[in-house]
């Protein structure tokens, strides 16, 4: 499924290209790769056999055209082709967005394209999906070989639906930026019917005005969590964070483990969907370890995430970071503190999540990091 990080204002999008052994898959993404400029790719991975078949899949992620005032980062897989590996044809599929299914147009490879796409639409059932209603485009690929089935024949035998479909040469490139480009077009259109895309940015509040939008929310669904210290204030006094001796934490009145669940459950994603670029994964890792009930892990990296985000305003002690950036110092330093405790609880970490949300906040109001 797509994801979006309001941050950095991009949509990530799941493209496989699913089909038979040896149809061009592979071939298809390499050429996509050395099509694409260097600044809008990442590193192709790849797995392959002796046979140079893929064993696991190709991961591509590739930048393209904006939606909105959002970018929109497409990562590409292919799944192996093989019957045997249908474990990991599954494990590749699941949260795609759209699929190219790239047929053999060889005749003696008929039955393994009529396998391959009863096979997809399987998985995809599995998943809760209909191929009738998802983003798909044909593509029958080895158009430069002889002795190839005419476009009419492949379309009566695995395009009844009607749905896009270009004829294509991998090895030289022939009609797979078309390929791309409709599928792209196609997920982007079922995003936005989705709602997936978020809205464009607001304009900022003027000065003076209450803070409102995602930072009020976040405020207001914390305000039984917060310490009495604490303040989401557009204008904070200026704290020392200076200290004497490392924090001491007085142990706070425990809520109900279930209500601190469902709090910080409102608030899961919206930690990695606020943060930069740059430190997405670090947000994403914060949560996976909440979910896992590691709160321990989850307050590390909930720490080292704030460090390397306090950062962004430039050189300096971490209080004139924060005195930069209007954070509140008794929660930094809260969060100092946690991390040196050997035991940790679910609403400790829930606290680290929100400090973390915090910054992120902070950064994004002041326009940090800068693009570019």
């Amino acid at each position: 499924m797509s994801s979006v990080n309001l941050m950095a204002r991009e949509v990530a999008a799941k493209i496989v290209f699913y089909g038979p052994g040896l149809s061009g898959k592979t071939t298809t993404l390499r050429k996509v790769y050395e099509t694409v400029r260097p600044a809008h790719r990442g590193e192709m991975m790849s797995i392959a056999t002796e046979g140079d078949r893929t064993l696991f899949f190709d991961f591509l992620p590739v930048k393209v055209e904006r939606v909105g005032d959002c970018s929109v980062r497409l990562a590409l897989y292919t799944v192996p082709g093989q019957v045997f590996y249908n474990a990991t044809r599954k494990l590749v599929l699941q949260g795609a967005d759209g699929v190219v299914f790239v047929a053999d147009s060889q005749a003696e490879a008929m039955d393994a394209n009529r396998e391959s796409l009863a096979n997809l639409e399987e998985n995809l059932l599995e998943n809760g999906i209909r191929l009738d209603r998802f983003p798909l485009v044909m593509q029958w690929n080895k158009r430069d070989l002889e002795s190839t089935l005419s476009v009419e024949e492949l379309r009566r035998e695995l395009n009844p639906r009607g749905v896009p479909d270009f004829e294509t040469a991998a090895t030289n490139g022939r009609g797979v930026l078309d390929t791309l480009k409709t599928i792209t077009r196609l997920v982007i259109k079922d995003l936005r019917a989705k709602r997936i895309v978020p809205p464009p940015r607001p304009a900022p509040p003027p000065p003076g005005t209450a803070p409102a939008g995602l930072e009020a929310q976040l405020a207001q669904h914390l305000t039984q969590r917060q310490p009495p210290a604490a303040s989401l204030s557009p204008t904070p006094a200026p704290r020392t964070l200076t200290a004497p001796a490392p924090p001491r934490v007085e142990p706070a009145p425990m809520p109900a483990p279930a209500a601190v669940v469902n709090t910080a459950a409102r608030l899961l994603g919206a930690t990695s969907a606020l943060a930069p670029g740059d430190l997405f994964d670090h947000a994403r890792a914060a949560e996976a370890a909440f979910v896992a009930a590691d709160y321990t892990t989850c307050v590390t990296a909930c720490t080292d995430a704030v460090r390397r985000a306090m950062a962004f305003a430039g050189e300096g002690t971490l209080a004139q970071q924060a005195f930069l950036l209007h954070v509140d110092g008794a929660d930094l330093l809260r969060l100092q503190g946690l991390s040196t405790q050997p035991h940790l609880r679910v609403d400790d970490a829930a606290f680290s999540l929100y400090v973390l949300m915090q910054v992120f906040v902070r950064l994004n109001a002041v326009g940090l990091p800068t693009a570019g």
